[in-house]
C-alpha cells in the first residue's frame, strides 16, 4: 500500500479497491517474469555462437511457445473476470446517494431521507484555510457511514461527467438523460478525494469530490441535525 502513497494515490478504503490493487500486483509480477525471460534469451542470442545450418523447423519449440503464453493469459484472465463481476454486483444497500453533475459542480441527494440535498463546489483559493487541500476540497462534503453497503446513482444535466473516487475503486460516468448506478463499501473512517474524470469543459479540473466517512452513530446524529 505504501507504493500508492508514493504515487500520490490514497490507500484503498474498500474491499473492491484492495482486490484491484492485488490484481495489479499479480499482473505486474507475471509481466516482470516475461520481461526477464525474454530479455535473458535475447542477450543470450547476442553473445553465444551456436548455429545449426540444417535447422529448417522446430515443431516442438513452436508448440511450447504457443501453449505457454496461452496458459499465462489464463492466469491473468480468470482473476480479471472475477473482479469485473464483483465490481458489477449490487448488494442490498443501506443508503442510496444520488449524484448529479453540472458544469462545473456536483449536486447530491440522500434519497432515503427528506430534505437532504446540497450542491458541492470547490473551495476557491481566496477562501481556503490552512487545513484545506488546494483544488481538492469542497464546501459541502458527502457524509457517509463506515462498514455499510452504499449505492450511488449518477446522472448529469448538461454534458458527460465522471464521478471518480480512486481510494474506493469507483469510476462511473454521469450521462444526461441516463441514470447509472454502482455500489461501494467503505471499511475505515477518513476523508477520500476524487475529481471528475471526463473532459467536460473549461472548468473540468475544478470539479472535486470529497467523501467523509464516519461511524454510523455519528452519521445518524448528522442526519438528525441536518433535518
Amino acid at each position: 500500500m505504501a507504493t500508492w502513497s508514493n504515487l500520490n494515490l490514497q490507500n484503498s478504503a474498500s474491499p473492491l479497491m484492495e482486490q484491484i490493487v492485488f490484481f495489479h500486483d499479480h499482473t505486474l509480477i507475471i509481466l516482470l517474469m516475461i520481461t526477464i525471460l525474454v530479455g535473458y534469451i535475447m542477450l543470450n542470442l547476442f553473445v553465444n555462437k551456436f548455429i545449426n545450418r540444417f535447422l529448417l523447423e522446430g515443431q516442438m519449440i513452436e508448440l511450447i511457445w504457443t501453449i505457454l503464453p496461452a496458459i499465462t493469459l489464463i492466469f491473468i484472465a480468470i482473476p480479471s473476470l472475477r473482479l469485473l463481476y464483483l465490481l458489477d454486483e449490487l448488494n442490498n444497500p443501506l443508503i442510496t446517494l444520488k449524484s448529479i453533475g453540472h458544469q462545473w459542480y456536483w449536486s447530491y441527494e440522500y434519497s432515503d431521507f427528506n430534505n437532504i440535498e446540497f450542491d458541492s463546489y470547490m473551495v476557491p483559493m481566496t477562501d481556503m484555510s490552512s487545513y484545506n487541500f488546494r483544488l481538492l476540497d469542497v464546501d459541502n462534503r458527502i457524509i457517509l457511514p463506515t462498514n455499510n453497503q452504499i449505492r450511488i446513482m449518477v446522472t448529469a444535466t448538461d454534458v458527460i461527467h465522471s464521478w471518480t473516487i480512486p481510494a474506493l475503486g469507483i469510476k462511473i460516468d454521469a450521462n444526461p438523460g441516463r441514470l447509472n448506478q454502482t455500489n461501494f463499501f467503505i471499511n475505515r473512517p477518513g476523508i477520500f478525494f476524487g475529481q471528475c474524470s471526463e473532459i467536460c469543459g473549461a472548468n473540468h479540473s475544478f470539479m472535486p469530490i470529497v467523501i467523509e466517512s464516519i461511524p454510523i452513530k455519528n452519521f445518524i446524529n448528522w442526519i438528525n441535525n441536518y433535518s
